[in-house]
């Protein structure tokens, strides 16, 4: 543990994890305290991550159907006392995707999930991938808080929910990440328990009572970002997205006592274009 009975928990996109390797991700890694970090897009198999961690990490992954694709893990200090993959209906691909694991925490379980959103295009076959998997999400989150008062899902979830998540939102929104429909999934997953929300895109539902870590923390604020495009001066620009999350149980959203995005400080300094997001919970 971090300190005492707070729990560091970390979540980045490693785009590749045996180049993030190459570029400092194992400095980054053993430098930053983190008990649980939950990792996508590993892209590799599970003796190549094996033999990248260093001794006292126990690891889980699910990697992707297609090989060099996706890929989710998650790295712990203490094992997990239970793990699944499945998530949704069978026509769903969600391998490589969604990893929840259970962990006992100072004798209360936590569930923790690595997940990777699919990124999405509008009007293919990529965006229908993407409406099934956030349709399962919504399926899924009420039932893990039912089971669970401590529950985190964490990682890329490749939609900026609001126009303050995205530095270019006018000239996204007909694009995949940032559509009316995906964004109202989000107003529905923050959107009071039970309580009928209208979301982005005039669509009306429940709202699931889960809770946007970074949100509450940064406050009404541009960003922080957490991705930044390869492409032209993006990132030293910041022009960025933030599209990775800590969604939080609102029980565990009560114990958040730091929150952090560990933006490189030069952009030949990155090992991805992710920045970590880095979470304290004082349990």
């Amino acid at each position: 543990m971090s300190s005492g009975s707070t729990l560091r928990i970390a979540s980045i996109n490693v785009n590749g994890i045996r180049a993030a390797y190459r570029k400092g991700m194992g400095e980054w890694l053993e430098g930053r305290g983190a008990d649980i970090v939950a990792v996508q897009e590993v892209r590799a198999q599970t003796e190549d991550i094996e033999k990248l961690l260093a001794p006292g990490w126990h690891l889980l992954h699910d990697a992707a159907n297609a090989k060099g694709r996706a890929g989710v893990a998650l790295f712990s200090r203490m094992p997990a006392v239970a793990h699944r993959t499945a998530l949704g209906p069978e026509e769903l691909d969600s391998s490589g995707r969604w990893l929840e694991a259970d962990f006992e925490v100072d004798g209360k379980l936590l569930t923790v999930v690595s997940t990777y959103v699919n990124s999405g295009e509008v009007d293919t076959p990529k965006q229908d991938q993407k409406w099934l998997f956030l349709e399962a999400m919504t399926e899924r989150l009420p039932q893990l808080a039912a089971e669970r008062e401590l529950a985190l899902v964490t990682g890329d979830l490749n939609v900026g929910h609001r126009e303050l998540d995205i530095k270019n939102w006018k000239g996204n929104v007909k694009r995949a990440g940032f559509l009316p429909r995906e964004r109202a999934y989000f107003d529905r997953f923050f959107g009071p328990q039970g309580e009928e929300v209208t979301g982005v895109d005039g669509t009306v539902g429940p709202g699931l009572g889960w809770v946007d870590v970074g949100r509450r923390w940064a406050g009404e604020v541009d960003g922080p970002y957490s991705w930044w495009s390869q492409r032209g001066q993006a990132f030293d620009n910041d022009t960025g997205w933030r599209i990775d999350y800590h969604v939080a149980t609102p029980a565990l959203a009560e114990t958040v006592t730091g929150y952090a995005i560990d933006r490189a400080p030069a952009y030949d300094k990155r090992w991805s274009d992710h920045a970590a997001v880095v979470v304290d919970y004082a349990l």
